[in-house]
């Protein structure tokens, strides 16, 4: 079966093309930037081009310092360029879940730690807690409330290990599932998750939601439509 993807050509900016509606007609500005005489958007090539090399960069899921060094910048403009498609993702996953909800076919939850917390169990109270949907091969997560609040009533009398068992035995009980079988889709999303954030070597709890939702875009877009996504959200770009 022919990957539907498979057409979509991306590569470096065409100069004699107009990069967000293909059209021929550019003329250069005084500033060195370029116009298009049919859409009216302005560009400067250099620029352009270096943030759809940083897309390619982020599609291949490379960390900014990754990017930086390809493409020899500063990690502080990858940093930036990385953030502001993250700030963007949410909103068009989303937008992709709701049209697709009636294809659900299994849901799961999920607690993920940070690696560098997973020897003391007591860091188990900072766990995020998922519930990730399957809908026709994608994924979706969202953010159950988070396990601190359980923290105080569980620690604060000294009993630790008691409490650790039977909090993780609550856990396992009262856990929301829909699964047909143990190796699916929300499995296999889990585990890409848990090896992309090995990038990052932590991140601050405000903005894991973010990271989350850069693993699940590149888990459910294959390379090239990845870039070709990117492009358009960002840009309005419609790959030719």
């Amino acid at each position: 079966m022919k990957d539907p993807d498979s057409s979509i050509k991306i590569g470096p900016i065409e100069t004699h093309r107009c990069p967000f509606c293909g059209a021929d007609r550019l003329y250069e500005l005084s500033d060195g930037r370029r116009k298009c005489a049919i859409c009216k958007r302005r560009h400067a090539p250099k620029k352009l081009q270096r943030e759809f090399d940083l897309i390619e960069c982020f599609c291949r899921n490379q960390s900014a310092l990754q990017a930086a060094e390809t493409l020899g910048i500063t990690y502080v403009t990858a940093k930036n360029f990385f953030d502001r498609i993250r700030r963007l993702l949410p909103a068009l996953l989303e937008a992709d879940y709701e049209q697709n909800r009636d294809r659900i076919t299994e849901y799961d939850e999920y607690l993920y730690l940070d690696h560098s917390k997973r020897k003391d169990k007591r860091r188990i109270f900072e766990a995020h807690n998922l519930l990730t949907f399957d809908y026709g091969g994608r994924t979706y997560s969202i953010l159950m409330p988070p396990l601190d609040r359980f923290k105080v009533a569980f620690l604060e009398d000294g009993l630790e290990e008691v409490y650790y068992r039977e909090f993780s035995r609550f856990l396992t009980i009262h856990r929301i599932a829909r699964l047909k079988s143990r190796d699916n889709t929300i499995v296999r999303f889990w585990r890409f998750l848990d090896e992309h954030m090995k990038h990052y070597r932590g991140v601050n709890p405000e903005n894991f939601f973010y990271y989350l939702k850069e693993a699940e875009f590149l888990f459910n877009y294959p390379m090239p439509r990845r870039e070709a996504v990117l492009r358009e959200l960002l840009w309005g770009f419609k790959a030719r």
